[in-house]
């Protein structure tokens, strides 16, 4: 594909400074775009690359610093960019609607004649998959579990059974919904297997990425709400409720019967302690670790997880422990030395 930067600047409802003609044939980043590539610039700590690209042309911000290079000034950069990238490289998945021959689908389901379903399926009784669907070769889906419309499964992802996903949600390769909450009645020694009858709701528009866990609910349902994304290799733990809208990243995990809200946004390898709450619009810093509820509209970091500026002057502190330890020491060498000589 390729478009002029009067195209492209069209297409994402920009405004040119520099030239219109020029054609886009590709996309690269700042850093190592060259003539007739389009980058862009979101973080202002790549706006050093400016002088240097030899892209053609650079989407930015409207309110970016004048510039002797083409750019596209818009509402937001990041946006933008992505409208272009997918224009260029559009979804070419390779199922089309159908059932391949090595699927099997149990009896009392109900597959709508738009889905496609690859190699090596396996679909349980009493299920109800939508239109638009994709399910590719190795995904296993247990009895009674109901899918929407134009939701994407990768290969060998699982649904266990009595399953909910809702329109338009993505699950990558190796993800397990509805696995077995982590519960256990202890006696004496011995830890006897709670059994985990509830279930897992998938809402609308969510984005779950590989090798991550939703943990069905002892009683009632894990919930993970509208417009969430979920980075690799995450854990949710059962009765957990993740609000709308809100991203994690990799490697965190969440305990259970936790309640997450709305918008928050969580660091990579963040630990949260079950049965608490997480306020709206919260932000909790990498490799921070939560044990008790946290208050909306605030900005958490550090293990225990505390308001950041507080955060910030501790480990201020924690730094300047070895000169004052040091400090203390010569003190008391001298008070000693007083006590002595008087």
């Amino acid at each position: 594909m390729q478009f002029t930067i009067q195209e492209i600047a069209k297409l994402v409802n920009g405004q040119v400074d520099g030239g219109t003609a020029t054609v886009i044939t590709g996309i690269a980043k700042i850093e190592d775009a060259g003539p007739g590539e389009l980058s862009f610039i979101s973080n202002p700590k790549y706006a050093k690359f400016l002088d240097t690209t030899q892209a053609s042309a650079v989407l930015v911000n409207k309110d970016f610093p004048a510039t002797q290079k083409t750019v596209i000034r818009t509402e937001n950069a990041y946006v933008a960019f992505l409208t272009v990238l997918r224009t260029f490289y559009p979804d070419n998945d390779s199922l089309h609607p159908g059932i391949h021959p090595s699927a099997v689908i149990e009896e009392y389901s109900l597959i709508d004649d738009d889905c496609a379903i690859g190699p090596f399926v396996y679909i349980g009784k009493n299920c109800t998959i939508g239109g638009g669907t994709r399910i590719h070769p190795g995904v296993v889906i247990g009895e009674n579990v109901t899918i929407g419309e134009d939701t994407i499964l990768y290969p060998n992802v699982t649904i266990r059974e009595h399953v909910t996903i809702g329109n338009n949600v993505i699950i990558h390769n190796g993800t397990v919904v509805g696995s077995d909450g982590f519960g256990f009645a202890r006696e004496g020694d011995i830890y006897h297997k709670i059994p985990q009858v509830g279930t897992v709701v998938i809402e609308d528009n969510v984005e779950i990425g590989s090798n991550c866990s939703i943990d069905r609910a002892t009683l009632g349902e894990t919930r993970i709400k509208k417009g969430v994304k979920l980075d690799n290799l995450i854990q949710v733990a059962h009765n957990v409720v993740i609000g709308e809208n809100t991203v994690i990243a990799a490697q965190s995990g969440i305990s259970g019967s936790t309640k997450v809200g709305k918008a928050v946004v969580m660091g990579g390898q963040v630990g949260i302690a079950g049965h608490i709450d997480i306020g709206d619009n919260v932000t909790i810093g990498a490799q921070s670790g939560v044990s008790k509820g946290l208050r909306a509209d605030q900005v958490y970091f550090g293990y225990p997880a505390r308001p950041i500026m507080q955060a910030k002057r501790e480990e201020a502190a924690m730094r300047r422990l070895p000169e004052l330890i040091k400090r203390v020491a010569e003190l008391e060498r001298m008070i000693k030395e007083m006590k002595d000589g008087g």
